[in-house]
């Protein structure tokens, strides 16, 4: 089925929710105001449903027009910076990248790869929402990014995952800790101590939770947090350990906190590149997801 839709109708519509008047939408985009008015009705008729909300003073945007935004701004900038953009993209050519990303991969991996990309291509811009697992895949799923670094997990037919690595859960604790003497510590180890864990809303704890129902273990979680890095802040503190993925550790050599692998049985992630089946990047995009699962392969 196609959509009889016109970029300048997608422009009406970001421009009256931008602007949030009719008159100066109208002004902007230099269309007399009657003219903008049967864009925005036109683009209306294509969603089927009401986009704006208009009164003598005031409008507003529906909450069909609130889902909608995200993806009309990315399809206007990629429409703006791609329109002459050829396959091979170059060195002096311009571009967006958009990424939905996993806070802890963003903060652990995309730096290293941005910096080494940016001196190749250095007019391409980013941009990446680090959400949480669930919200990552619905804006790859909703075409608000071009693609998500993510946790295994979806059941999307719309979606595809590639496996990229390996992410094991281990335990953080405060240097003085008596499990901070040990190598390698067991879930059984644990059972005595007050644990932090991140909310059971969580795509890690619903991982973490159904691996340890396999094998039976049952742990008496204490603290819960939003934020993995809260739990950290709470382990600093001295209120309790905290069982979470190891790209969520501090990298450096922590002046108070100590990480140390859990085994019988080793708990992982399994962190990839999740896409729209059958969709296509922009050439920006190829290029940089190429070299991120190029460098991350290395690792």
């Amino acid at each position: 089925m196609s959509i009889n839709c016109e970029i300048l109708d997608l422009r009406a519509f970001l421009s009256v929710v931008e602007l949030e008047n009719f008159h100066r939408a109208a002004e902007a985009l230099n269309l007399s105001q009657p003219a903008l008015s049967r864009r925005i009705q036109k683009l209306e008729q294509v969603i089927g449903a009401p986009l704006l909300e208009r009164t003598t003073r005031h409008v507003s945007v529906t909450a069909v027009g609130i889902e909608l935004m995200p993806l009309v701004r990315r399809m206007l900038e990629e429409f703006d910076g791609s329109l002459f953009a050829v396959r091979d993209i170059s060195p002096t050519r311009g571009g967006l990248v958009t990424i939905a990303c996993l806070p802890t991969a963003a903060f652990y991996f995309l730096p290293t790869v941005i910096r080494q990309f940016n001196q190749e291509f250095p007019n391409i811009r980013f941009r990446i929402l680090d959400l949480p697992a669930t919200d990552g895949l619905q804006a790859v799923a909703r075409g608000e990014v071009e693609f998500g670094i993510n946790i295994m997990g979806t059941s999307d037919p719309d979606l595809t995952f590639e496996r990229l690595v390996e992410d094991p859960f281990v335990l953080a604790a405060r240097k003085d800790h008596p499990l901070a003497e040990k190598v390698v510590v067991g879930w059984k180890d644990l059972e005595p101590y007050q644990l932090i864990t991140v909310h059971r809303s969580s795509g890690n704890r619903t991982l973490l939770d159904a691996a340890l129902a396999k094998s039976n273990i049952k742990l008496r979680w204490f603290y819960e947090v939003t934020h993995l890095s809260t739990s950290l802040g709470l382990v600093e503190a001295g209120l309790g350990i905290s069982v979470l993925p190891r790209m969520a550790t501090p990298r450096e050599d922590h002046p108070f906190l100590v990480t140390r692998p859990i085994g019988n049985p080793e708990i992982s992630r399994t962190i990839g590149v999740v896409r729209r089946r059958g969709g296509t990047l922009s050439p920006a995009a190829e290029r940089f997801l190429n070299m991120l699962m190029g460098v991350w392969r290395e690792e």
